[in-house]
């Protein structure tokens, strides 16, 4: 009040602002009410010749108050700005902040000096999340002003990944219970910082050590303590307040001349109440009225005070500011709507440097000070800066605060921590827990395949195609390539047994031909058993070629030479069956089986058996041929790309696989048919018992072919490929090297036919 008594007399004896105008003002009492602003404003437009002056008091303005300068809350404010819209006066606010106000359909005529809470809620939430604070309390009153703005910071805070764990108001008047119950409320809390929407006075017993405000900049005002300090009481009229501030800051009671005495000729002073002299000395008084070292609620009356100044002086058609002997058109008549378009267009550089204005909504330039409440030496409670916003910088410039001079509660200098649950950290993610707010959860790691690389991480990211989770779940790394390797215990187990099949099969190649003209030998049709023992050769070696890192020409081979092996096998074994169903036929008259089923007639038959294979393998390997892939379908389950051939055409295989099976069903056909023929040595029953191991394993394979996940299939194809090959070398040769080496006298033509008895 006292600060826009002096910018009037400021601007009154200036000469290059409003010359030769002199201001005047009419304070009224809101009692920071509704009921009573309303009252006071109605009495304010019904009061003539009180707000502005020519120096021979001829009021200027067609209204009677031309501009008000108020009020401190927002909503008194609120019902005076919606009545004044109506009047278009002028009302320029120095303390009321609601962003309600900021609507200019409902307040055309409300300016403000001071942001709206819109700024101070965006720094507040950029406070709160500076300190990582995502879990707090709420506490306001039920004007305006906190409603409105613990609204705002709520929603705000929640796109910011916070949380309100709950929110207190504090009623005008509360009870002894209702005081309990909210300190009991934020005792029982796990949030450790309470945000605080309220004016100073509602809240003061809250503000301890410790706590972070925003505040408006604080300037001092030259001449503004002289003033204050030059102030008397006095019996004049408008000097109410002066006289109740002036008892209360003295503890004294004032009496003037002419005072009524009381009933019984006394006056109304009790004996403990000592009178004022009225010459009390306020420089040596220690109170928030003579500290104006830096005023910043004040300062923003200052401002509104000359805003409305510098609108008259335009109004007016003032000389220009700065120049001598100006002057203004003092017998102009204005509207209060006049008045009101050139405040919003003010414009100008106050003596502290700043730049006054008013943006489309009627506010000023979102300037803020961080305070922090400190005990001084003494015990008292001061204010020190330690930090600023701008709301009008550019985003992550708005908010500078100096953490090394803050103190917090207690005295600490550590940054109090205040959370639901502690940030999950890099390699696992936030899980919400039921029914609680999202800032409560619990951290699960993240599954294989999958990353967090940093702290409070909600979701886990999926690592590229060929790219699999370090152990820390923190990085993608390039997937482990595994394929059946000649390193490993499989492919070595798998190797040694190839190895053996084709040492073995050398070694009964070699007793074979060494024995070459024997009768066992000879009778077994020695050229297709040596030829039955290449074919088994090769399926022994082609096991090899599915061992190995696979490549563009492994692929393309190891099925062509694996079917084409076996089926050269099975045909071998067809003609041997069908020469021995042939020659325990030849005593029949008319039948000549040497001459009906020859060498010639044999080689033909193996060719033709052999040639759809062939054919075949051809079509397939040009059509739609294997070839290297990098298959990540294991990496859920494993995390390694399994490296194989993939068949572009899967019924190629089965339709080569097909064929073999189908020679080795009519070679088990003919043999079961020959298993019971005469003779010492019936090789069709061993090719019966070798046709049913070799269907027997192939049979077998193709379920645990399919269901086998990456290298193990190949591995179930080399035993299949083994199994069945063993099979066959060791139900055909190896009883007859039994013969050929243990009894050297069986091996005879006697022997042969069954005459020979020993």
């Amino acid at each position: 009040m006292m600060t826009m008594a002096f910018a009037v007399e400021e601007i009154n004896s200036k000469s290059d602002l409003l010359p030769g105008v002199k201001l005047g003002y009419r304070i009224m009492d809101s009692c920071d009410s509704i009921h009573t602003s309303l009252q006071a404003f109605f009495s304010l437009v019904s009061f003539s010749n009180v707000e502005t002056h020519l120096e021979n008091s001829t009021c200027l303005s067609d209204s009677p108050i031309p501009a008000i300068v108020g009020l401190a809350s927002s909503s008194p404010s609120r019902a005076v700005a919606q009545t004044l819209g109506s009047f278009n006066i002028p009302l320029v606010s120095y303390f009321a902040t609601c962003t309600c106000l900021s609507d200019k359909q409902i307040y055309p005529s409300f300016l403000r000096t001071v942001p709206s809470d819109f700024f101070q809620v965006k720094g507040l939430i950029q406070l709160v999340t500076f300190f990582s604070w995502f879990w707090v309390g709420t506490i306001g009153t039920t004007d305006d002003y906190s409603r409105y703005g613990i609204q705002a910071f709520s929603d705000q805070f929640r796109l910011q990944g916070g949380c309100v764990e709950y929110h207190l108001t504090i009623p005008a008047s509360p009870t002894t219970d209702e005081i309990q119950t909210m300190a009991n409320t934020v005792q029982r809390s796990t949030a450790q910082v309470v945000v605080a929407f309220s004016n100073e006075g509602q809240l003061l017993d809250l503000f301890l050590e410790g706590t972070l405000g925003f505040t408006f900049p604080g300037v001092r005002i030259p001449g503004l303590k002289e003033f204050l300090l030059s102030v008397k009481p006095s019996p004049k009229p408008g000097m109410e307040f002066v006289n109740m501030f002036w008892e209360e800051q003295f503890g004294c009671k004032l009496r003037f001349e002419g005072e009524r005495l009381g009933e019984n000729g006394t006056d109304s002073l009790d004996n403990v109440t000592p009178v004022c002299t009225g010459s009390e000395d306020l420089s040596l008084a220690s109170s928030s009225y003579t500290d104006v070292s830096k005023v910043r609620i004040s300062y923003n009356v200052y401002k509104a005070v000359f805003a409305i100044a510098h609108a008259l002086h335009a109004l007016l058609n003032c000389d220009s500011e700065g120049v001598k002997n100006s002057s203004c058109n003092k017998m102009k008549h204005f509207t209060s709507e006049q008045l009101l378009s050139h405040l919003k267009k003010v414009i100008f550089t106050n003596q502290f440097e700043e730049r006054i204005y008013f943006n489309s909504n009627g506010e000023p330039a979102p300037l803020y000070e961080i305070v922090n409440w400190q005990k001084d030496s003494s015990g008292e409670i001061r204010f020190v800066k330690v930090g600023n916003y701008d709301g009008s910088a550019a985003m992550g410039q708005q908010l500078r605060v100096l953490q090394s001079r803050i103190i917090w509660t207690g005295g600490e200098l550590q940054v109090p921590t205040s959370q639901c649950s502690a940030p999950c950290p890099p390699g696992s993610r936030q899980a919400t827990r039921p029914g609680e707010p999202h800032c409560c959860f619990d951290c699960l790691p993240c599954a294989d395949g999958e990353i967090s690389n940093q702290t409070g991480s909600t979701e886990c990211i999926k690592c590229p195609e060929f790219f699999w989770s370090d152990p820390d779940k923190v990085k993608c790394v390039a997937g482990v390539e595994e394929f059946l390797n000649f390193t490993e215990t499989m492919g070595i187990i798998l190797v040694t047994l190839t190895l053996l099949g084709v040492i073995m099969t050398v070694i009964i190649t070699a007793i074979f031909y060494h024995f070459r003209t024997t009768p066992i030998v000879k009778a077994n049709n020695s050229e297709i058993s040596f030829l039955l023992l290449l074919s088994l050769k090769l399926c022994f070696l082609c096991s090899l070629v599915f061992i190995g890192q696979p490549s563009v020409w492994t692929c393309m081979f190891r099925q062509a030479a694996f079917g084409i092996s076996f089926v050269i096998c099975l045909s071998c074994l067809l003609i041997k069956t069908i020469v021995v169903l042939l020659a325990f036929r030849a005593n029949f008259p008319g039948l000549n089986s040497k001459g009906m089923f020859g060498p010639t007639q044999q080689k033909t038959f193996i060719f033709c058996t052999t040639a759809p294979q062939i054919c075949l393998c051809t079509g397939w390997l040009l059509g739609g041929p294997p070839f290297p892939f990098r298959n990540p379908a294991y990496q859920a389950s494993n995390g390694k790309i399994v490296v194989e051939c993939k068949e572009p055409w899967p019924p190629g295989f089965y339709l080569v696989l097909g064929y073999i099976g189908l020679l080795a069903f009519i070679c088990l056909l003919l043999a079961f048919l020959g298993r019971k023929l005469p003779d010492t040595f019936n090789e069709a029953k061993f090719i019966t018992f070798s046709m049913l191991i070799f269907i027997a394993v192939w049979i077998s394979f193709i379920p645990a072919y399919v269901s086998s996940p990456g290298k193990f299939s190949v591995a179930v194809e080399i035993f299949a490929i083994l199994a069945s090959s063993f099979g066959l070398l060791l139900c055909i040769f190896v009883p007859k090297c039994y013969i050929i080496l243990l009894h050297p006298e069986r091996n005879i033509k006697k022997g042969m036919t069954g005459k020979y008895n020993r």
